[in-house]
Order: C-alpha cells, then structure tokens, then sequence
C-alpha cells in the first residue's frame, strides 16, 4: 500500500479531534474486546469452514482494525483550525456562516465551515472541500457567489460570518 495516504493533512477543530481521540479508545478498548470475544465463542462451535458466526466476527475484527488504523493516521495527521482568525471577516475553516440561496429565494441557512472529516449537514457543518463550502472559501459578508452542484448553479449570498 503507498504511503501518501499518510501524510496528508487532516484541518480539524479541537472538538473534532477530541471526538476522533475518544472514537479510537472506544475502537481500541470496548469494540476490541467484544469482537475478540465473539472469536472466541464462534471456535467454540467447531468446524470453522461452515460456521457463519466465526465468518461475521472475522469480518467485523477486520473492519474494527482497519478503523483503528484510519483513526491513527487522521489523529496523526491532524491539523487543528484555529479559532482565531488572522483574516477576520473572511469565509475561513473553522467559521460560521450565514448564506442565501438568491437563485431559488430560500431561507437563509447558517453553516460552520470544517475539515471533511468533521463534516455533517444534519448539524449545519460543511466540508471545505464541498461545493458550497469551497466557493464560500475567503469570501467576505455580501458577496455573492456562484456554485454548482448537481441540482445546477445556484447563487449564495454571505449575510454574516463569525
């Protein structure tokens, strides 16, 4: 496996890397421990080749790993966005904005901009890297800009960042 997934730069708020830090103790303590032992339960049934509970444990002992490896590289990785900005007033990661859909005339929404590994729409945080989060990107209040997503190209209206 190359390495160059390892080296890139996960931005993280402080919360989203402390709820990463708690993920992987929770991995590496509780769900360790559980699968390890369903393992052990399943070879008490004996022959291996036809057992589906040894099958479904194994599976789930390679995807509990496997996160713990991915939760290693993005703790290690991690990159923590400031809070205090040196461009105040701009769309940055890590700040909260307040954007209108002009094109379809919607209520305004408030979105937190993070890195995409924080990112989760049902609590109004967005990925840097989305369409909407990147156009938003070093942009400051009034400004409208144009972004396209799969729906087609919308125009956005900053009303507000902190």
């Amino acid at each position: 496996m190359a390495d160059n997934n390892n080296s890139k730069v996960v931005l993280i708020t402080k919360e989203g890397l402390d709820k990463l830090k708690t993920e992987l103790k929770e991995f590496q303590g509780v769900r360790r421990k559980e699968v390890a032992e369903r393992l052990k339960e399943a070879i008490a049934y004996g022959d291996l080749s036809e057992n589906s509970e040894y099958e479904e444990a194994k599976n789930e002992q390679a995807f509990v790993e496997g996160r713990i490896v991915e939760l290693e590289q993005m703790i290690a990785n991690a990159k923590i966005i400031s809070d205090a900005k040196s461009t105040q007033g701009t769309v940055q990661i890590g700040t909260t904005v307040t954007v209108q859909n002009v094109t379809e005339n919607d209520e305004p929404e408030t979105y937190t901009i993070v890195g995409s590994t924080e990112a989760d729409p049902l609590e109004h945080k967005i990925s840097n890297e989305s369409p909407i989060g990147s156009a938003l990107l070093g942009k400051e209040k009034n400004e409208v800009v144009k972004v396209k997503v799969p729906a087609g190209i919308f125009e956005y209206k900053i009303l507000k960042v902190k």
